[in-house]
C-alpha cells in the first residue's frame, strides 16, 4: 500500500507510543529513520513528518547524551519545519543552550503568537495528563469493585495552525495520551480481574465495600472527564498570526 500523509502520521504516532511505553532504547532509531525517508518521497506536504522523525531522533539522542546527534537531527528538523521553541526549553535540552550550533538553529525558527499559545498548551497538557495518571493510579489502589476506569483526555485542538510544526507537537501529545491511557487500562484490567477472582473464592469478600468503591470511582471518573473537557484549548481572540522569531533563548519557562 502506498504511503499517504495520514498513514505516515499514524506510523509516527505508533513509534512515539512505543518509545514512551518501552523507552527510547527499546524502540530503536530504525523506525524514525524510515519515516524520514518515506516522508521525503511524499514531497512538500509531508515535510513536517520528516521534521517529526528528526525531532524524535533528536529526543533519543538527548536521552543517550549524544550532543552531536541531537544537533544534527534538530538542524534537519528545523530545516523541515520544526519550530517548537517551547520543547527546546525543556529540562533535558537546556544544557545545549550554550552551544553556538544550537543557538544558530534556534534563531532560524519562526513562529506566530497564535501557534506559540498552542505550543504552551500542548506541553502543559502533557504534564497535566501525566500528573492525572499518577493521581488516578493512587486513587485506584485498594478498590474492591470490578469496574474499569478510563483515563480522560482533553480534546485535541482543531484550529488551523499557522505553521506545520504545531502538527508535530500535536502528535507528541496524542502519543502521550495513548501511552498513558494504555498503561492505566492495563493496570485497571489486572485489578478488575483480580477482584473478580477473589470475590468468587473468598467467602469473606466485602461486597458492600465493593459497591461503595464502584460508586466512588464513578463519581471520580465523572469529575475527571469534566475537568479534561474544561482544559480544551481556546484560541485567544486576536492572537497575532504574523511570522516572527521565536522568543529569545532562555526566556521561556517550560510548563509544569
Amino acid at each position: 500500500m502506498a504511503d499517504t500523509v495520514n498513514s505516515l502520521a499514524t506510523r509516527v504516532h505508533e513509534l512515539l507510543v512505543a518509545s514512551l511505553t518501552h523507552g527510547f532504547a527499546a524502540a530503536g532509531t530504525a523506525g524514525l529513520q524510515d519515516v524520514v525517508a518515506r516522508a521525503g518521497a511524499l514531497g512538500p506536504d509531508a515535510a513536517w513528518l520528516a521534521a517529526a522523525g528528526h525531532a524524535g531522533l533528536a529526543g533519543m539522542a538527548v536521552a543517550r547524551g549524544q550532543a552531536d546527534q541531537v544537533l544534527f537531527h534538530l538542524d534537519a528538523a528545523v530545516g523541515a519545519g520544526f519550530n517548537d521553541c517551547v520543547a527546546l526549553h525543556s529540562p533535558p535540552v537546556r544544557p545545549l543552550h550554550g552551544d553556538p550550533r544550537f543557538r544558530a538553529l534556534y534563531q532560524r525558527m519562526r513562529i506566530t503568537q497564535a501557534d506559540l499559545d498552542e505550543f504552551f498548551w500542548l506541553h502543559g497538557e502533557m504534564q497535566t495528563m501525566s500528573r492525572e495518571a499518577q493521581t488516578a493510579s493512587v486513587d485506584n489502589i485498594g478498590r474492591l469493585d470490578t469496574g474499569v476506569s478510563l483515563l480522560p483526555q482533553a480534546p485535541m485542538p482543531t484550529r488551523e495552525p499557522n505553521t506545520p510544526g504545531v502538527l508535530i507537537t500535536r502528535l507528541d501529545l496524542a502519543a502521550t495520551q495513548t501511552a498513558l491511557r494504555q498503561a492505566a487500562l492495563k493496570a485497571e484490567f489486572l485489578r478488575s480481574s483480580g477482584n473478580t477472582s477473589l470475590s468468587l473464592i473468598d467467602d469473606s469478600w466485602d461486597l458492600p465495600r465493593a459497591q461503595r468503591d464502584a460508586w466512588h470511582a464513578d463519581e471520580l471518573d465523572s469529575r475527571r472527564q469534566q475537568a479534561a473537557e474544561a482544559r480544551a484549548f481556546v484560541e485567544r481572540p486576536g492572537a497575532d498570526t504574523t511570522l516572527i522569531p521565536c522568543p529569545p533563548l532562555g526566556s521561556i519557562s517550560y510548563p509544569g
